[in-house]
């Protein structure tokens, strides 16, 4: 008898309910205040609702959640593989924004740069920490779980999309989605979702901490830029582009190369006790992804009212 796992179309209106839940109850707490509101985000709106869901409908968190040890080795390849794939997340996003900057003014937002060491340390377990392991629960737990029935090639691109989805602004997909297939790959390759809570908080702890040193030394970084050579805005951006896609390429073959020395201790995917729908004729069954159609629709309403209203 196979692991007794979510189904597809429980995990997609799981996703729905969410995805509906963070829009409105997400964006009022973190509109009162950011870090209190990003607590409330990430514990009691994506978390808990998981946890207990799962708990509720008797599925073993060990099996849907792959709560497997990892080992030192795989730990140092997890580490130097999210430092190398950040370039090349950068680089991505870079190249979006500018394609998208040619239609529309919009700006990704950000959250907030702390300022002192404290506020980096309070920062680093609230925009770090704590979505690398929430949203990694719900992703490459609950979700993964749910799609690994059919292959993981398209589990792994599928849930990267409606992980970069969920972020539900099309200015910060790219970067989420490529993080995402990357936390896959870790998560297949270890069977153990530790890999991917790991490599989701080094991402961001990058992230974070390369802000909170670029806004502390701006005023150096300031004065270099102005004694450097005179370029014009179009060579100056020309340049950065060409650097970054440049360490991008580098990074890129140093993180194919670690990937594939990450030792495997993958499980039989194969083997699923699931009865999915059984009610519903075959043809008709296609009806599991509808609440995928509807976040999909309010992903691009949004997005369209925010490129082009803006």
């Amino acid at each position: 008898m196979g692991v007794k796992k979510p189904g597809i179309f429980e995990a997609n209106l799981i996703y729905l309910i969410l995805g509906i839940t963070l829009l409105i109850i997400g964006y009022l707490v973190q509109s009162r205040e950011i870090y209190s509101g990003l607590l409330i985000t990430e514990y009691v709106l994506i978390l808990l609702p998981n946890i207990i869901y799962l708990k509720a409908r008797g599925y073993k968190l060990k099996d849907v959640l792959k709560l497997n040890p990892i080992g030192i080795k795989q730990i140092i390849i997890i580490i130097l593989s999210m430092i190398f794939a950040y370039p090349i997340a950068i680089f991505l996003n870079a190249i979006f924004l500018a394609i998208i900057n040619s239609f529309s003014s919009a700006m990704p937002t950000s959250v907030p740069i702390p300022t002192n060491s404290f506020e980096f340390l309070i920062s680093m377990f609230i925009i770090a920490i704590s979505p690398g392991i929430c949203e990694e629960i719900m992703f490459r737990g609950t979700m993964f779980s749910a799609y690994e029935k059919l292959g993981h090639k398209k589990t792994i691109i599928i849930t990267a999309i409606l992980f970069g989805v969920f972020h539900f602004n099309i200015l910060n997909f790219i970067g989420p989605a490529f993080l995402g297939v990357i936390l896959g790959i870790l998560v297949h390759k270890t069977n153990s979702i530790f890999s991917s809570i790991l490599g989701h908080t080094l991402n961001n702890g990058i992230a974070l901490t390369i802000g909170y040193f670029i806004t502390k030394y701006s005023n150096e970084i300031d004065e270099l830029a102005a004694t450097s050579t005179n370029l014009t805005d179009s060579k100056q951006l020309l340049i950065s582009i060409l650097s970054l896609g440049f360490i991008a390429l580098l990074s890129g073959v140093m993180l194919v190369v670690l990937l594939k020395s990450l030792s495997s201790n993958e499980s039989n995917f194969d083997e699923f006790s699931i009865s999915e729908l059984s009610f519903i004729p075959e043809r008709y069954r296609v009806v599991k992804y509808f609440p995928l159609v509807i976040v999909f629709i309010t992903f691009i309403f949004l997005n369209y009212r925010m490129l082009f209203y803006v």
